[in-house]
């Protein structure tokens, strides 16, 4: 039983393992790699943090310093205040709202009805799923813009919303955590008289945390980032999200310290909210992963 939790606390490896030399230099190894890899993806966002509150001089001098030696701070005010970067947040986080609770509710019924309802035909609806994984994205841009302009949805953040409402990759993790949890319960309630849509709101989505914060830190990490579909679809200029700003701020009269400023701001959102939130990622998709 020891040797048990100790297994499981050291992870793949157990404390069996670790005696040997071997699986300790391998264990170092790989441990070292990790830390050396997490420094690679941290040096990026660290070069814009560090430069954008550089001088215009040391900003442009050759060769470009890794530590600046001059330090503006006021850059940041200056660029929040010019740009008005407090309404395209405003927009972002509109943006985002919907597209989370889009994802959440369109995707997990989708989840709920292959893996709990399996409705006739369900296998069907499945395959079709599956393969428009393999559907490049690009190839619906056109028709897609075509039929929003004749409906009159430019302009709107509603065809955003929708799009993040029909996501195979989310349907498959809702599909995949939904299996793992008891049948037993949702037999339970149908003969208690519940309703497919109260086993779903009451049983099933309180049970699903975990995958429900998973689906959550990835709608908002894209949306987050998205640029293409909101640069097209919100025309106005009072409209335009923090992606679509800061390609907008590139092609105008702004300086590239101040550029690198609007990377600061479009940085900082989605690294802290996985900092809080990368508990329930790791845990969701450790179950979601496994059926029981």
């Amino acid at each position: 039983m020891k040797s048990s939790k100790l297994a499981t606390k050291t992870g793949i490896i157990s404390a069996m393992d670790l005696k040997r030399t071997s699986t300790r230099v391998f264990y170092r190894f790989l441990f070292a790699f990790c830390i050396l890899m997490v420094l690679i993806c941290l040096l990026p966002p660290l070069y814009v943090m560090l430069s954008s509150l550089k001088s215009v001089q040391e900003f442009y001098s050759i060769p470009p310093t890794i530590i600046p030696r001059t330090f503006e701070p006021y850059k940041i005010i200056d660029v929040w205040v010019k740009t008005n970067f407090g309404r395209h947040y405003i927009n972002s986080l509109i943006m985002i709202a919907g597209c989370v609770a889009s994802a959440l509710v369109f995707n997990g019924m989708a989840g709920y009805t292959l893996a709990i309802l399996k409705p006739r035909g369900y296998k069907i609806g499945f395959a079709v799923i599956m393969w428009s994984l393999m559907m490049p994205t690009v190839i619906n841009i056109v028709p897609v813009m075509v039929n929003l302009t004749k409906i009159g949805l430019i302009n709107s953040f509603l065809p955003l919303w929708l799009g993040y409402g029909a996501n195979a990759f989310q349907v498959m993790l809702f599909k995949s955590f939904f299996e793992s949890l008891p049948v037993s319960l949702v037999e339970a309630a149908r003969m208690d008289g519940c309703t497919s849509l109260k086993i779903f709101t009451r049983i099933i989505l309180p049970m699903s945390k975990p995958i429900t914060m998973v689906i959550a830190v990835l709608t908002v990490n894209s949306s987050w980032s998205d640029f293409l579909m909101p640069y097209l679809v919100l025309k106005d200029k009072n409209l335009m999200t923090v992606m679509v700003k800061i390609y907008d701020m590139a092609n105008s009269h702004f300086p590239k310290d101040y550029q690198m400023v609007a990377l600061l701001f479009a940085i900082v959102p989605p690294a802290i909210i996985f900092i809080f939130f990368s508990k329930y990622f790791t845990q969701g998709v450790s179950i979601g992963s496994v059926k029981g």
